[in-house]
């Protein structure tokens, strides 16, 4: 007789904090086919980038069935869930979900996201992840639904677990339109302003007002998301920018045609 297949098992972490509407409608969407682990953070960690907890404690609670909630980043969720043995759950997931992020995140904002470094922390470890963003306004449980069903084919599609890092983002459009895109880039508007508390004391905000103005260039997910469509974008594990290899080499020859002092030989 035929054994039944297993479930897959997937881990859902966030940024935007445990039990926020956009990871409450990936976790409905992604049980119609799977066993679901989610741990997230107990309080927000948007734009934590890659942090890793380390050198203090991590105070966590077991909400419920394979529910956890802790103190610390998507990133540190997410090594919890590989590594924390069955105190946390039966086996290492299948795969990581970050999201439903509340916003999208493009171009260089992959580099800020906490969402997507719970998706880069899951490949560091051998597990495939995919962080998930949706534009406000957006119908959570519709996108929450089409990233289910890309996040089943994306374990389909692999015969093995690879250190796959998938970005995707969904526009309010309501389209079902998939892009397989790059990343593109966007112009916000900086800014540093200083202010005084009533006890005048400075203090400072830093970023300006938002995103003033995305890369249309055909192909980049920002120009994907401009037209309704959902960007794809796989994303290199171990980022490098190919052309800068020839600023290396021209540094180091330089570097090789001086003396220890830094004069000329």
């Amino acid at each position: 007789m035929k054994e039944p297949l297993r479930q897959p098992l997937v881990l859902v972490t966030n940024d935007d904090g445990y039990g926020t509407p956009g990871i409450e409608a990936m976790v409905a969407a992604l049980e119609a086919w799977a066993t679901v682990l989610v741990i997230a953070p107990t309080h927000e960690q948007s734009a934590c980038s890659h942090k890793f907890t380390l050198g203090r404690s991590l105070r966590y609670k077991k909400v419920g069935e394979r529910r956890f909630s802790i103190e610390g980043t998507p990133a540190d969720c997410v090594y919890l869930g590989v590594f924390g043995g069955e105190r946390v759950a039966p086996r290492v997931p299948d795969l990581v979900v970050s999201g439903l992020n509340a916003g999208l995140n493009l171009g260089l904002d992959t580099y800020y996201s906490g969402t997507v470094a719970g998706a880069r922390e899951a490949a560091m470890r051998g597990v495939p992840g995919m962080a998930v963003s949706a534009a406000a306004r957006t119908d959570l449980g519709r996108a929450a639904r089409v990233c289910s069903h890309l996040a089943r084919n994306l374990l389909e599609v692999l015969e093995a677990p690879q250190p796959v890092v998938l970005n995707v983002n969904v526009p309010a459009s309501g389209s079902w339109e998939l892009r397989r895109t790059r990343l593109g880039r966007r112009v916000y508007g900086e800014g540093v302003e200083f202010r005084q508390d009533p006890r005048g004391r400075e203090y400072l905000w830093l970023g300006g007002p938002g995103a003033a103005r995305d890369d249309l260039s055909p192909g980049t997910d920002t120009h994907a998301v401009q037209a309704g469509a959902i960007g794809v974008t796989a994303l290199p594990l171990m980022p490098c920018e190919r052309d800068s290899d020839a600023i290396v080499d021209a540094v180091l020859r330089a570097f090789e045609a001086t003396d220890e002092k830094g004069s000329e030989r």
